[in-house]
């Protein structure tokens, strides 16, 4: 089969899984577009790691890493397997690209890996492998973590970054709706769409410094750091397609990519 692509997924608040609006439409769509993966290895913002660790469990637990929400979210559970197989393959694959790879064999799905993951597979019928993040390495690590990944496109596995493309929790306080969006996110969200489609891979890793309100987008850069696995992971020769979702409570940016190697889209059969 033809490489299947990568995506980075801006999953949002918890309460997506409740009440998925345009981000739930966006997932389902592609989801029939593409053939039904193999296996899933995500990338996700809540799971931070010294070193690029691995969750090789058979069966992960769904992990409930937030509070004050409905109960009702508490009770959620996604019950897909694990692929411990998939997980040695990207061990091996880290490990080869000298990335110094950790397995945990018990890590569960945090709401950056379930949440999505049930907009795209709700039947929890596709094998899922969670792969933390390292902040304090920056973008051009996770953007090699992505590269070492690319071969298992091939093989049928999809690799996804799940973060946000903007997301500073401190704007929950200041009003923002709607009606009113936070001033920073549509300037920011264009700047990142035109550096994909440009193919600027450069000025892409050194975002916080070029891009428009990089800083109030990202106070911190860990939801944003996902997008470069998803880049990386599509190899040099890659085309970008920006998926509109939405900006939720006004400064949520719901973006989501999908990263093609160039001529080399895949639709189901």
């Amino acid at each position: 089969m033809n490489a299947l692509p990568s995506l980075y997924i801006s999953h949002g608040s918890p309460m997506t899984a409740l009440h998925p609006g345009k981000v739930g439409e966006r997932l389902a769509a592609l989801a029939s577009e593409l053939p039904k993966p193999k296996a899933v290895v995500i990338a996700t913002a809540h799971w931070l790691a010294h070193s690029p660790t691995v969750g090789g469990a058979a069966h992960p637990e769904t992990i409930h890493d937030f509070y004050g929400f409905p109960r009702e979210l508490f009770d959620i559970r996604y019950p897909a397997p694990g692929a411990p197989d998939v997980a040695a393959q990207v061990m091996g694959l880290l490990d080869r690209a000298g990335l110094v790879p950790t397995l945990d064999a018990a890590h569960g799905l945090d709401h950056g890996a379930w949440v999505p993951l049930r907009l795209l597979y709700p039947h929890a019928d596709v094998p899922v492998v969670p792969l933390s993040i390292q902040p304090h390495l920056g973008p051009a690590h996770q953007y090699a973590v992505g590269q070492a990944l690319a071969p298992l496109r091939e093989q049928g596995v999809l690799v996804i970054g799940s973060g946000s493309i903007t997301h500073n929790l401190h704007d929950f306080r200041a009003g923002y709706s709607e009606e009113r969006e936070a001033p920073y996110v549509r300037p920011f969200i264009s700047w990142i769409e035109q550096k994909m489609t440009d193919g600027d891979v450069s000025a892409l890793l050194d975002y916080r410094r070029q891009a428009p309100f990089a800083e109030r987008a990202h106070p911190t850069d860990e939801h944003f750091l996902p997008l470069y696995v998803a880049l990386g992971a599509a190899g040099e020769a890659f085309t970008a397609q920006r998926i509109d979702a939405g900006i939720d409570l006004g400064f949520l940016a719901m973006d989501i990519y999908r990263f093609d190697t160039a001529k080399a889209t895949v639709t189901a059969q």
